[in-house]
């Protein structure tokens, strides 16, 4: 598999190839190249510089990467949140940010019901609520950066039932095995 910001795909413990849009995508061919495929002199015409959009376009959710993954943990607690919420029994909620102003909030209930993780504050009150910027929470969820280290380096806050992070954090590697 390739990095890309386009798809990843990974396999179930039910066999089951999984889909979501991302950061990894299968590669399953190559290409072929003889010489003289190449472009012929003259085959090309030349263009002039490109334009500026007259208005800048605001961020989009696919400008973000945090946002493939939250819905592949969404898939994830979806088929194992009852058991979840019988270790975890909390709710967290994770503030997003870029450039030090919250872009996305998400919510992971793993107290109620058979558990849930949606877009948006928590609807009940969250336990702990993570202020984390972006490229942060990638490399913690990607495992290139130690959680505990992160917060005593003042990388991210954490508000409410700080210790309930470590929960949190057995969440993600069971995600990542997943």
């Amino acid at each position: 598999m390739t990095q890309s910001g386009t798809s990843c795909s990974h396999t179930s413990r039910q066999g089951q190839e999984d889909q979501c849009s991302g950061m990894w995508k299968r590669i399953d061919h190559q290409l072929k190249i003889k010489a003289g495929d190449g472009p012929q002199a003259g085959q090309f015409k030349e263009l002039g510089p490109g334009r500026e959009p007259a208005v800048p376009h605001p961020l989009s959710l696919s400008e973000f990467q945090t946002v493939p993954v939250f819905e592949d943990i969404s898939q994830h607690v979806k088929e194992v949140g009852s058991q979840l919420v019988k270790k975890v029994n909390a709710i967290f909620q994770l503030d997003i940010t870029k450039d030090g102003k919250t872009v996305h909030q998400w919510t992971i209930d793993l107290k109620n019901g058979s558990g849930d993780t949606y877009r948006g504050p928590a609807r009940l009150p969250a336990d702990t609520v993570f202020t984390i910027p972006e490229p942060v929470f990638m490399e913690l969820i990607l495992g290139k950066m130690n959680p505990q280290k992160a917060f005593l380096a003042g990388k991210f806050k954490v508000s409410g039932k700080v210790l309930l992070g470590q929960k949190l954090e057995r969440v993600f590697k069971d995600w990542a095995k997943w």
